[in-house]
């Protein structure tokens, strides 16, 4: 590992925070949070195979209701539209309390492979054709 002057530790750490403030203003307002309720934004470590150094974790904590937390496997600097848009559909599917294997999720976790449809679950299915 090399050096890392103090500058650019403080530039690296300033542009971290206003990326951070920029992903919360975003979650605020796609999660329709009401003054009272609260979010936090944090980079961790991710350990499984394939997956980027570091993920975004986002703690949603509404009023009245437990603290749900939402992953997202990017590094906060990486989060794009699509990614605040899973963690709003995640989030309101958590509130209604809706099991894991409910419905798949919007794409694998990294390392991970799609799942297969559940049991029963209703899918087109190719009509067998006469000849």
């Amino acid at each position: 590992m090399g050096f890392i002057s103090l500058k650019s530790w403080r530039a690296r750490s300033a542009a971290q925070t206003e990326a951070v403030a920029a992903l919360k203003l975003q979650l605020v307002e796609a999660l329709a949070l009401g003054p009272d309720d609260a979010l936090t934004v944090n980079a961790i470590a991710c350990a499984d195979p394939g997956c980027p150094d570091l993920e975004t974790i986002v703690l949603v904590m509404r009023v009245g209701e437990p603290t749900r937390a939402v992953k997202i496997r990017r590094p906060i600097e990486a989060v794009e539209l699509a990614d605040v848009l899973g963690v709003v559909l995640e989030e309101r599917r958590l509130r209604a309390g809706r099991s894991e294997r409910a419905r798949p999720p919007l794409r694998p976790a990294c390392g991970e492979r799609a799942e297969p449809p559940l049991p029963g679950a209703r899918q087109a299915e190719a009509k067998p054709t006469r000849g």
